[in-house]
């Protein structure tokens, strides 16, 4: 992270080494994807509290990811208030109306047809906790000067990736919304305007008989994501 502080660089040994054999790797590695390919995006949540001491140590596990010269350009605002909730609804809906109205174009309409989803967001209220996710465009010390940030958006983006495996693992569901645009969640949680919104985050437990659309189990085969060179 930036300090105003010279930092010098100081070599120290790797910690936390894994020394794991060929079939372990594998075992590990398979073990995960059996785990996250179990992970679904669910619209319906059930009234089961999630403790803050889940939400924050998730949230500690998106804070140990990689970023542009260790800066760590993002801000989470985790929130349970049923107010707070409400005006995010509100405002999300407003701009979700424009969007299903012809904003998004019929190209957009016609992808998003076999998810089911419209202008309609209760799982803003519903869900026990909000997340909502802000990257960093550039720092700012105590006294206003700014510092620059760097691939803030990759940065962020593998913060949110850590962040929902971490919600996956501790058994909740999550749904990621990102109405366009979203400037008045600054406003709402009093967020510098250094700060950009990249997606609110309901989080919580799947409602009895929630539903998640048959397409969202259509995944590309590893032949159309990969390409080996060796």
């Amino acid at each position: 992270m930036f300090t105003r502080e010279k930092l010098e660089y100081q070599a120290i040994d790797v910690p936390d080494r894994f020394d794991v054999s060929a079939t372990q790797s594998l075992d590990g590695a398979t073990a995960f994807y059996e785990h996250m390919r179990k992970r679904h995006t669910v619209r319906a949540f059930s009234n089961k509290p999630v403790s803050k001491e889940v939400i924050e140590t998730c949230i500690k596990t998106a804070g140990t990811a990689p970023s542009g010269a260790n800066h760590q350009p993002w801000h989470f605002v985790a929130i349970s208030n049923p107010e707070h909730k409400r005006k995010i609804r509100e405002a999300a809906e407003e701009e979700e109306r424009k969007f299903y109205a012809g904003g998004a174009g019929d190209e957009w309409i016609k992808a998003l047809e076999p998810i089911g989803t419209n202008d309609h967001k209760p799982h803003l209220e519903d869900a026990p906790w909000l997340i909502v996710v802000f990257a960093q465009r550039y720092g700012e010390f105590e006294d206003g000067t700014r510092y620059k940030n760097y691939y803030v958006p990759e940065s962020t983006g593998i913060a949110c990736g850590f962040l929902l495996a971490a919600l996956h693992h501790a058994g909740l569901v999550a749904l990621t919304h990102t109405p366009n645009p979203m400037k008045f969640l600054n406003e709402l949680l009093k967020r510098p305007s250094s700060e950009k919104p990249l997606m609110i985050i309901a989080i919580g437990h799947a409602a009895e008989g929630a539903k998640v659309p048959a397409v969202a189990k259509i995944k590309k085969p590893l032949d159309e994501i990969l390409t080996t060179i060796e």
